[in-house]
């Protein structure tokens, strides 16, 4: 789903009228990266606050973690927010190997970044992608997460495999003129991570995809900066990931692992998104049952924009509980 993973970086700030949600447009200028060195690369790291730290784990995978810093920032005046680029990724270095891009080593990042930052207990919160390495942190070190925000996540490569076949048939369903020339590339061997192939597959037009309120805009910091790193993306879901997932992302599976995660933990999905559907997003009922699961009823992929009054509050509380 690389081609809805950048839709992320394409839209610019929009208000919302909410008490809770993030009103701040200057939010960035009110960060400041420091650069750590770990295994030899710089990861750009940005902390604010005080009070008990949260990670926040932003999508992709190849996003920066702007998006989650605009849309949560905010809460740097009651805890300890840090905010950061995975490897390869916004302002961080890139891997000397491709191959070293992975969920794998994501999550041990975290783990490494928690030692540097010298916290004995973190906060995770993940939104899309993000939730992967969430709950790969959670199942491995149990006893170093107090809290866990799961929003519009995976729970398995074959979730997002069974995703990708969904959004596909859909756009196949309701765009057979333009699927025609994807059936064309695809009958000569082309994959989703080909250049000629990506014209032609990002053409669809795919923002209902993501909102279901199509209005709704992302905030973003206004200094140029990489948002999007496709060969992150394409080690860590495969070269034709956007049909049949490989890479790292294909041999996660969390489901008979997530009942033992110690975490007080919060899942939210949205009736409307077409990338973690709800089809799938309610089986973590059944895997997770001690979780307090959410569906947001008029949302898509982000219910921090498209139900942000309902949202900010039910984060706030859980996050003070």
């Amino acid at each position: 789903m690389k081609l809805l993973s950048r839709l992320l970086l394409v839209f610019v700030f929009g208000a919302t009228s909410s008490t809770f949600a993030q009103q701040e447009a200057d939010i960035f200028d009110k960060f400041e990266s420091k650069f750590y060195t770990i295994d030899g690369y710089k990861i750009n790291v940005e902390v604010k606050g005080s009070g008990d730290p949260i990670f926040f784990l932003p999508g992709g995978p190849g996003n920066s973690h702007d998006y989650m810093q605009g849309n949560f920032g905010q809460y740097y005046k009651t805890n300890t927010v840090v905010f950061f680029d995975f490897l390869g990724r916004g302002k961080s270095d890139d891997a000397k190997n491709p191959s070293e891009y992975s969920v794998e080593n994501d999550v041990e990042l975290i783990e490494k970044l928690r030692k540097l930052l010298k916290f004995k207990k973190i906060s995770l919160v993940g939104h899309s992608y993000g939730t992967v390495p969430a709950q790969a942190y959670a199942i491995k070190y149990k006893d170093n997460v107090d809290k866990m925000v799961l929003i519009n996540g995976f729970h398995s490569g074959a979730m997002w495999q069974a995703n990708c076949d969904s959004y596909n048939r859909y756009a196949k369903t309701h765009f057979p003129e333009k699927w025609k020339k994807v059936d064309s590339l695809r009958a000569l061997g082309y994959v989703s991570s080909d250049p000629e192939f990506m014209k032609v597959y990002g053409s669809f037009p795919t923002k209902y995809v993501y909102y279901h309120n199509t209005k709704l805009k992302q905030n973003s910091p206004k200094e140029k900066h990489r948002g999007w790193a496709n060969d992150v993306y394409v080690s860590i879901i495969g070269k034709d990931g956007d049909f049949d997932v490989s890479g790292s992302m294909i041999y996660q599976d969390y489901r008979k692992e997530l009942k033992n995660i110690k975490a007080k933990t919060l899942i939210v999905a949205g009736r409307y998104d077409g990338v973690s559907t709800p089809e799938f997003a309610v089986q973590y009922k059944q895997f997770m049952p001690q979780a307090k699961f959410v569906m947001f009823e008029q949302s898509g992929h982000n219910p921090y924009l498209e139900e942000a009054d309902k949202f900010y509050k039910l984060f706030t509380d859980f996050i003070n509980e």
